[in-house]
């Protein structure tokens, strides 16, 4: 039996649907263990300068499909994304995304959501999108970047805390 037939076999254990949180979001199938790789982030390799020319990086939008490898190369969803870029973001997530880098080509570095805990069928995978931005963190942009995860852990907003 060749891979691919074997991978065809397998059931599926995910589902991009609507959400509670925001808008479409991405629900477990099949029981998913602690640990496990549940999908990889897809999208074209663009570089920062690339994103800043066009609307898909706009701080204000409040709405973000992007991924940094590092300080050169972005992983854009909008063009040739898969269905992880429907993975909502929480403050208590289920889930945490895992850069697995090549240091010889940094732009073939790839991202792949896995499980921090054991989750059951039915529940909405999330994580946190880990987002930094330069500018102060006003009252203006945590409006534009709020959270609505719902947790009890819920700080309010998608920003990452400045240290």
């Amino acid at each position: 039996m060749s891979v691919s037939t074997q991978v065809a076999r397998m059931p599926r254990k995910i589902v991009a649907r609507k959400s509670r949180i925001h808008g479409n979001g991405v629900f477990a199938l099949q029981p998913i263990a602690k640990g496990e790789r549940v999908i990889e982030y897809k999208g074209r390799r663009r570089t920062h300068e690339e994103v800043d020319a066009d609307d898909t990086a706009d701080p204000d939008s409040g709405h973000t499909f992007l991924f940094t490898l590092d300080d050169e190369w972005v992983i854009d969803a909008n063009h040739e994304g898969n269905s992880a870029r429907w993975i909502n973001f929480s403050c208590d997530p289920n889930c945490e995304a895992v850069l697995d880098e090549n240091e010889d080509d940094p732009r073939k570095s790839r991202v792949y959501i896995e499980a921090k805990r054991a989750i059951k069928p039915g529940e909405e995978l999330t994580y946190d999108y880990g987002i930094v931005l330069d500018e102060p963190h006003t009252a203006r942009m945590k409006k534009i970047w709020a959270c609505h995860c719902g947790s009890k852990k819920c700080r309010g907003t998608m920003l990452s805390p400045k240290r």
